[in-house]
């Protein structure tokens, strides 16, 4: 009992007497503020560790009127957003947040439909939109004042914090390297019609090949929802076509997995028989058999971007909009077969 009595009466005004700091030092320390040194932050946390010191949020939540929860809302959970890419941007988001901080994640087509879910309940909100479906969602945040950020989609507004890939870019680059491969007959495995993503892939896929002089009548096209199980399904039809492609583009690497797997079954080999690219770059797509040429997102670098513009407005730290388009990276692998010499650049 007498532990415990000596844990409870520790405070940060404690903690900050032993350290010679002010208490605001300790409870930004505590905070993991970028505004302490490093070596002042291990300095207070080994203080506060061997005093045995347990903040009280719920006290502090009371005096600052905060929840310290950040809401993470995805399109949707069920439809469109793979798991690879959930657990990374979650996992990225988690780890760039301060430690008082803790993500509450959602689905933006729930969240509209239930009461129980309310943006009020959060410090903040991040919004990892997929289709133009999201707007009223986005809309609603926005007139209850609430901080937040839009990742994933070029949203058009110029008072939206918002931070996106040029997926456009990032297909056509892909594309244009498999002709350079001296690809002339592809298909293209698209994702889900209403995702923003999908229209701006198919575009800058498209947009190669009439560079190329390559007819859009001559291309295979079929459709797929992002998951392994659509890719798989696609392939096959293709692959039972009467005129097969030599490379086959799919607009994401789950659907890349998929296609790879349906190629196996089927009897054909990849490369050797049909090359196949994906987009992403997820942390599985180097271990694949072949390893998977693909287009790289910079997710990571999005989503620290995007963590640290909203923890900035929620401290009051900065309120100039901040958007960055990135430009997505070709990583070249095993998956594309040369046909013909590589033309120079």
């Amino acid at each position: 009992m007498t532990e415990r009595k000596d844990k409870e009466a520790v405070t940060i005004q404690t903690i900050a007497k032993i350290a010679n700091v002010s208490h605001t030092t300790v409870s930004r320390a505590l905070n993991d503020s970028n505004l302490v040194k490093p070596e002042t932050k291990r300095k207070i946390d080994r203080i506060a560790r061997e005093l045995g010191y347990v903040p009280n949020y719920n006290a502090r939540r009371l005096v600052t009127h905060r929840s310290n929860i950040i809401g993470i809302f995805f399109t949707n959970l069920e439809i469109g957003t793979s798991s690879s890419f959930l657990t990374e941007v979650v996992a990225e988001a988690q780890k760039r947040l301060p430690r008082n901080y803790s993500l509450s994640l959602n689905s933006i087509t729930l969240a509209e439909n239930d009461p129980r879910i309310s943006v009020q309940n959060f410090d903040g909100v991040i919004i990892l939109s997929q289709s133009e479906s999201d707007d009223p969602f986005i809309q609603s945040v926005i007139d209850s004042n609430i901080p937040a950020v839009i990742l994933n989609r070029d949203v058009k507004s110029k008072r939206l914090n918002n931070f996106a890939v040029n997926d456009f870019l990032g297909s056509k680059v892909a594309t244009e390297y498999a002709i350079r491969m001296g690809h002339r007959h592809f298909a293209l495995i698209e994702g889900i019609d209403a995702f923003t993503s999908t229209h701006q892939r198919t575009l800058g896929f498209f947009s190669a090949l009439k560079d190329a002089g390559i007819l859009r009548e001559d291309v295979i096209v079929k459709r797929g929802d992002y998951k392994p199980r659509s890719g798989n399904i696609a392939m096959r039809q293709i692959l039972s076509s009467r005129h097969m492609p030599t490379c086959v583009i799919t607009e994401n690497d789950d659907m890349a997995v998929g296609a790879i797997s349906a190629c196996d079954e089927m009897g054909y080999r990849v490369p050797d028989d049909i090359s196949i690219i994906g987009f992403d770059d997820m942390n599985y797509s180097k271990y694949l058999t072949p390893s998977l040429t693909t287009i790289r997102k910079p997710t990571t670098q999005v989503v620290q971007d995007g963590v640290d513009c909203l923890v900035k407005i929620i401290e009051n730290a900065g309120n100039t909009v901040m958007q960055k388009i990135y430009d997505p990276e070709m990583i070249v692998r095993s998956s594309v077969k040369q046909i013909r010499v590589l033309e120079k650049e």
